[in-house]
């Protein structure tokens, strides 16, 4: 292999500290696979108040205690201290920025627990954040080779460095990788001055006169990235999701490409999971029937071997099409189903699953949460995962199904595309059912074709034999990394 990089991968959350959505589960298993190949890998994120120090061998650096960060016109103290996520093959050390007033404060990632509002301080809270992995990397005098950017929360990093820290990142190259561009973290122009850069920085970062971090991270970034090759094709052409930064897209287009996520196998093999309730070892009616029994007990259903157990986990975003489900719930309902979801989001759209529930309590039973134990025990007690997002950038929920025998049942949409193909019962090929428009009907006309597959036990097999038998983890992606790495450092 050619010479190990260097590279500091930043996120907003990362596994096991903290988890709100797919950058999560990235930002734990890529810098594990990227380990792999050699490189000098560590990970920066900051420390919420949910986050504890002493489950998570969170400890204290001495130089990078109390650190002064600056911003605006005062500075607010960081203290950055040191943990490591592992697997069996490779160990990565994560750097935490901590602070009362920012974080710790804070029980919520980006919104109040209680209300699911965005706290109104987001953007000088990652304001925050960025600067303080600048600090970092002055203190211990470490420019890495790379430093690789996700989402708007962390696009800071790149335009700090780029601008105010030229001479010292003089070396260094960025990738960014936008996981969900819908979400920009837009803020008033008024407020620019957290940030502590000069006027012509502030002209290149306003979009329709917001100062708009993600156009910022494409504009500073010596390479950008998403989460699957269909996700990256359809944002080109989708100014209503990408709030017209399709236009800066399409610009840097020879810069720019869309990889498939991967899984962390080691986290997620139904052989040694011991978060589920029986592991599998080669009986899969066992396996799935010990799980979905116990899945039904902890969520208050009558455990049914014959009725399909459909599972969910998701936001409640928009997005992710939990409005079809709600829309359509007096037919779906109306079939011979049980249903778990496990999902986060505002009070409002609580309340509608939660009226659900109580109109339908011996076929939905919903959990508030993010609950990670939880996620994996619907994975493996589930005979289907329902995923009917109106956009989805990669999916990583519906690599899990398959691999724990959990049939997906789709929107053709995003990476969704790529992870699951339509059943073919002639053929007996495909892993999962597909739906092409976001409307009700079609989802439920998949569901209901679902459903009368069940009963067949053989093609069922077959099915969830197929889903199973698929290559989900970061082999192939984890070497686009690699090349796309070694490109940008070749200069």
């Amino acid at each position: 292999m050619a010479k190990p990089l260097s590279v500091l991968f930043v996120s907003s959350e990362a596994l096991p500290y903290v988890k709100y959505g797919g950058v999560a589960d990235v930002a734990y298993s890529l810098p594990l696979a990227l380990r792999d190949l050699g490189h000098d890998m560590r990970i920066m994120l900051p420390k919420y108040g949910s986050v504890s120090e002493r489950r998570n061998r969170i400890h204290e650096i001495n130089r990078l205690r109390d650190v002064p960060i600056p911003i605006g016109n005062h500075s607010e103290p960081a203290t950055i201290k040191s943990s490591s996520i592992n697997n069996p093959r490779a160990k990565v050390q994560a750097y935490i920025t901590t602070n009362n007033k920012y974080f710790d404060a804070k029980k919520g990632i980006y919104s109040d627990a209680k209300t699911g509002k965005p706290y109104p301080d987001n953007h000088e809270r990652f304001i925050y954040f960025c600067r303080s992995v600048i600090e970092t990397c002055l203190i211990l005098s470490w420019f890495p080779d790379i430093i690789h950017c996700n989402d708007w929360q962390t696009a800071f990093v790149m335009i700090m460095a780029k601008t105010a820290f030229a001479k010292d990142f003089k070396k260094t190259k960025f990738v960014y990788t936008f996981h969900n561009i819908h979400q920009q973290g837009e803020f008033s122009e008024k407020q620019f001055d957290l940030t502590g850069l000069n006027q012509k920085v502030k002209n290149d970062l306003l979009h329709k006169k917001m100062i708009n971090p993600v156009k910022g991270a494409l504009m500073y970034s010596d390479y950008i990235t998403t989460v699957s090759d269909t996700y990256a094709k359809e944002i080109l052409q989708d100014s209503k999701h990408t709030n017209e930064l399709n236009a800066l897209l399409l610009k840097y287009k020879k810069r720019y490409k869309g990889i498939l996520n991967g899984i962390d196998t080691y986290s997620w093999d139904p052989k040694t999971d011991l978060l589920i309730s029986k592991k599998f070892s080669n009986n899969f009616e066992d396996f799935k029937q010990a799980n979905k029994k116990s899945l039904s007990v902890k969520m208050g259903l009558t455990y049914s071997e014959e009725t399909p157990l459909i599972g969910m986990v998701t936001r409640l975003d928009e997005q992710k099409g939990v409005t079809l489900v709600t829309s359509a719930a007096d037919k779906l309902f109306h079939e011979d189903i049980q249903m778990v979801i496990l999902c986060d989001g505002t009070q409002e759209s609580r309340n509608d699953l939660r009226d659900l529930s109580l109109k339908y309590p011996k076929k939905l039973k919903v959990k508030f949460g993010y609950d990670e134990i939880m996620a994996h025990q619907i994975e493996a007690g589930s005979d289907m995962f329902l995923m009917p997002s109106e956009y989805e950038p990669c999916g990583l929920n519906a690599m899990y199904s398959l691999v724990y025998g959990s049939v997906p049942i789709v929107r053709n949409t995003g990476g969704l595309t790529e992870i699951v193909n339509d059943f073919d019962a002639d053929k007996k090929s495909g892993n999962g059912f597909t739906f092409k428009n976001y409307k009700n009907s079609d989802m439920l006309a998949s569901i209901t074709k679902a459903i009368s597959l069940f009963k067949n036990k053989d093609l069922w097999e077959q099915i969830v034999q197929n889903g199973m038998s698929g290559d989900y983890s970061w082999s192939k992606s984890v070497k686009e990394y690699d090349e796309i790495y070694k490109s940008i450092t070749k200069d």
